[in-house]
């Protein structure tokens, strides 16, 4: 079989002078939308983008296992996250071998056993929930703030300062890439003062504690924290907003099929990337040594040959499993998500103290920037007690 070059992949219309960087700059869900459009009908499951490198989407579950299990084709060094100063470094950057000995390192501070040592003191951070009407978005966002203070550095972090730190990710692009030295300074060194209290001390149990004393602890707590904040902020917002249109699956024993169904819908991580190690036949076709390799969690969790009725929020088809490599909120493999489960646990929580809502207004249409977020605001509504 011949093989074919990258430039015979589908791709969506390009515009004069700058290919597609326009649209993946201004519209990248349409745009990526219609490259998947034109691979189905093509019947493959790639498409090209034209970034100013060679660029290649995957649109199919094989695509998503590939890039998530072979580590030593799709490397990570090379991908997006290297452009944000927030995310360039720590395990996140990480390739094989090493990350596998360096996550090993982190797993137990993260595990669920030492989160659920946690949970009294994650709780306690929770903000009341204002009595009237209230923006969900806005409200999520302060809320994420403090719980995510009190599991890394036990309250202890200056506030103002965090709330610094983190507020350029909720800014489109170009705002998260643009170097801050400054203000990371300040930050590494609250981060070097709440550390030296723990590898000093006693008594502190905290994410920061777990991490202090590794080789290059402070890095991981720094990269971790930026990688947690948005991601939880909006699938929290969603999943209120949602929780207060369809009040029937607002109890606990719902709660985890409603959040599945918002990361399938709207994943905070809309898009993960990586570099090709080597030139790849990927189903007759030659993809170049580092081309940029990208995979879609929103692109899989709405393909209509993976799932039924992909556009409907229905929390019901959570009783039976996903299709294979379709979900991927947190993406897969030995890269799964370091904060997963602490994300879980902080909305799990969340949603189980929050009281009867009902929608009032609100714009839910997804953002994509950093991560994929609300347009907002969401407005909802505590509902009055039944006399």
């Amino acid at each position: 079989m011949a093989i074919r070059a990258l430039s015979t992949l589908p791709e969506p219309p390009t515009r004069p002078g700058n290919g597609h960087l326009q649209d993946w700059a201004l519209s990248p869900l349409p745009l990526i939308g219609e490259g998947a459009a034109r691979a189905r009908a093509a019947g493959v499951d790639v498409f090209r983008l034209r970034l100013g490198l060679p660029a290649v989407v995957g649109v199919g579950a094989a695509w998503n296992r590939a890039v998530l299990t072979d580590l030593g084709t799709f490397r990570s060094a090379g991908s997006l996250s290297r452009i944000v100063p927030y995310l360039s470094g720590g395990v996140i950057l990480s390739d094989a071998p090493g990350h596998a000995g360096r996550r090993a390192l982190m797993n137990p501070g993260f595990g669920r056993a030492h989160l659920l040592a946690l949970q009294a003191r994650t709780r306690a951070a929770l903000p009341g929930v204002p009595g009237g009407e209230f923006d969900a978005l806005a409200w999520a966002d302060g809320a994420v703030l403090r719980l995510l203070n009190a599991a890394y550095f036990s309250g202890e972090f200056d506030a103002g300062l965090l709330h610094a730190f983190l507020a350029p990710l909720r800014r489109p692009f170009p705002v998260p890439a643009i170097p801050r030295p400054l203000l990371f300074a300040r930050v590494d060194a609250e981060l070097r003062r709440l550390a030296h209290a723990r590898l000093t001390g006693r008594g502190h149990d905290d994410l920061l504690a777990v991490l202090a004393p590794l080789p290059g602890g402070l890095e991981e707590a720094r990269v971790s924290l930026a990688a947690a904040h948005d991601t939880t902020t909006h699938a929290l917002a969603y999943a209120i907003w949602f929780l207060a249109q369809h009040p029937q699956w607002h109890a606990p024993e719902h709660h985890a099929a409603v959040l599945k169904e918002v990361l399938r819908l709207f994943p905070p991580g809309w898009m993960g990337s990586r570099r090709l190690s080597r030139d790849l036949n990927w189903n007759g076709v030659r993809l170049p040594r580092g081309a940029l390799a990208l995979y879609s969690p929103y692109l899989s969790g709405r393909d209509p040959a993976l799932w039924d009725r992909p556009a409907e929020f229905d929390p019901g088809r959570w009783a039976a499993r996903p299709p294979a490599w379709a979900y991927l909120p947190f993406g897969g493999g030995e890269r799964l998500c370091l904060g997963m489960h602490l994300a879980q646990m902080l909305i799990h929580d969340t949603l189980g103290a929050l009281p009867p809502l009902r929608a009032v207004r609100g714009d839910p249409t997804p953002l994509p920037g950093l991560t994929l977020g609300p347009r907002g605001p969401l407005m909802v509504q505590p509902t009055p007690a039944s006399p």
